[in-house]
């Protein structure tokens, strides 16, 4: 689990509720159907007009992303990449057939398979780059998703206050109305207000976050497998790549191939 995101979304939720209490406010009074649905439910009407039903249907993925821990684990890669170019080097770059099926990351064994079937490097390399291209854009509309939520949620927030005192104001003589009126005109602008820059925007941050490290790691994969095909020195592959890690990452990977 990512524990950032769990405890960043709890303390989100727990702080609104002990600054209530800390208020001598009363939990009930913020709880309005009204002013929910408008906010929520408008919000999500809206955003779901702009895209596609087969995004909708993976927002409890995206959420799965978001809360689950992803570990790139780049330096296990780059030391695979080394391992195989020293073997590539020592038998022959058809030797690396015997690792397909080792390989776990189908992005990886695609590499190494155009490798060993010979492709030509400019073509690998537009294969495997369109492949990322892609990947990206499908990660865009994930972004994109909770960044039109996030600025629908406060827009219907103030749809919400609009309508709340317009109702307020065709009766001003009943001051019950006036002052539900006035509640749910300030309701929904705090309800918009807290989905979008309590939850929304920031699991937009997250998803972002996490396809820029699996983005970092298909480029690892796709200069390690150019390399390994054009018969780079391992050690020449070795450093190259650490160039795509922080500094104090690469002294750890370094002290650690030098054990091994």
């Amino acid at each position: 689990m990512d524990i950032a995101s769990i405890i960043g979304s709890l303390l989100t939720a727990v702080g609104l509720v002990i600054g209530l209490i800390l208020g001598h406010a009363q939990l009930n009074i913020y709880l309005e159907p009204g002013s929910f649905f408008i906010t929520v439910i408008g919000s999500f009407g809206a955003m779901m007009t702009t895209h596609p039903i087969e995004r909708i249907l993976l927002i409890p993925t995206f959420l799965r992303i978001v809360y689950r821990a992803i570990r790139n684990e780049e330096e296990k890669i780059i030391s695979h990449l080394v391992t195989f170019s020293e073997k590539a080097r020592r038998d022959g770059l058809l030797a690396l057939e015997d690792d397909l099926d080792s390989i776990e990351d189908p992005f990886f064994r695609k590499g190494i398979q155009l490798v060993v079937d010979g492709t030509d490097p400019e073509i690998i390399k537009m294969i495997l780059y369109t492949e990322l291209n892609k990947i990206e854009e499908r990660h865009e509309g994930s972004y994109l998703l909770f960044d039109d939520w996030g600025k629908t949620a406060p827009a219907f927030g103030m749809i919400g206050t609009l309508m709340g005192l317009i109702a307020m104001l065709r009766h001003l003589e009943d001051k019950t109305a006036i002052g539900y009126g006035m509640s749910q005109a300030l309701l929904t602008t705090l309800y918009g207000a807290i989905l979008a820059y309590g939850y929304f925007l920031p699991w937009k941050r997250k998803l972002e976050n996490k396809g820029r490290g699996e983005s970092l790691v298909k480029e690892i994969l796709i200069e390690g497998v150019l390399s390994i095909q054009a018969g780079d020195n391992p050690r020449i592959l070795e450093e190259k790549l650490y160039t795509f890690l922080p500094p104090a990452r690469r002294e750890g990977l370094r002290d650690e191939m030098t054990k091994t």
